[in-house]
């Protein structure tokens, strides 16, 4: 799934996917009002959803119109790209798989340590498996006297310790962050699981494309935030995000405004998403 909410399988083309994030996803548009607003002839933008890309003339145009493409729809250009390489013959399957980090099929090398890894993984699991089932009779006893034992112990329990824990439940609170005092009124909410104890929040002034990766490089979200939308970025060291315009991204710390990561339309990558690193005069990672 995309943040447009549209199915990309491995084998779909990627001119239906282009095609399905403008007709089904939130924003519904004609391609000649994108063709206005990017700047791109009506006849390119239909070549790339018709997967014509003899239309266009050089493989340049082809990558950049689609990256431009996919941004405008909510998509990751990055994985747009690569497909129409793929499709061009420009990438091979093994390439495909180091790129997204996906392995398996014919690219998998036998013998090799994180196949060994799965193999032994599902062979505990499936001593397991045969174990529980060999003795379901013994587990579901053990079960039953657990909860009752819970039971027990619940319906038991001294008056006197039921209010110790009480009182020390009203003690023991956890403060709520601080809701910035956003520059633009909120239009959307992204990534609200993480709204209780998010010490982040990003907002956009402009439009502009966000990433956010996890320490393995997982992309946990992808979208172009136009003016408006908020972002609630998980608590933790090992976050990180890229900004495809890092001048358009308001970052909030604690309730305040920290200083931004670049100029208007720079592209920021590598950007820790930390309380302490945002607070800092600068990072690392332009792009």
């Amino acid at each position: 799934m995309t943040e447009n909410n549209i199915d990309m399988p491995l084998d779909m083309k990627v001119g239906e996917i282009l095609r399905n994030a403008r007709t089904l996803g939130r924003r519904k548009r004609e391609i000649s009002t994108i063709s206005k607003q990017l700047c791109i002839k009506e006849e390119f933008l239909q070549a790339l959803e018709d997967g014509n890309y003899k239309v266009i003339p050089e493989t340049v145009y082809i990558l950049g119109f689609a990256r431009n493409y996919a941004v405008e729809l909510g998509l990751d250009p990055d994985e747009i790209v690569n497909r129409i390489k793929k499709e061009l013959g420009l990438l091979s399957d093994c390439e495909d798989e180091e790129k997204t980090g996906i392995m398996g099929g014919a690219c998998a090398v036998p013998g090799n340590d994180i196949t060994e890894k799965k193999s032994n993984k599902k062979d505990f699991l499936t001593k397991i498996y045969k174990f529980i089932h060999k003795n379901w009779l013994w587990f579901t006893i053990g079960i039953a006297v657990f909860v009752i034992a819970i039971i027990a112990l619940v319906i038991f329990l001294p008056k006197t310790s039921n209010e110790s824990i009480e009182t020390s439940t009203e003690v023991v609170q956890v403060s709520e962050v601080l809701e910035p005092k956003y520059k633009l009124d909120v239009r959307d909410s992204f990534g609200t699981e993480n709204k209780e104890k998010a010490e982040v929040v990003l907002q956009a002034n402009q439009e502009s494309w966000v990433k956010v990766e996890d320490a393995r490089g997982n992309t946990i979200f992808s979208r172009v935030l136009v003016p408006g939308d908020i972002y609630y970025v998980p608590v933790g060291e090992k976050y990180k995000a890229t900004f495809g315009n890092a001048g358009g991204i308001d970052i909030w710390v604690n309730g305040k405004l920290a200083p931004k990561q670049g100029a208007d339309h720079v592209r920021k990558s590598g950007i820790v998403m930390t309380a302490e690193a945002l607070t800092a005069p600068s990072q690392n990672g332009d792009k």
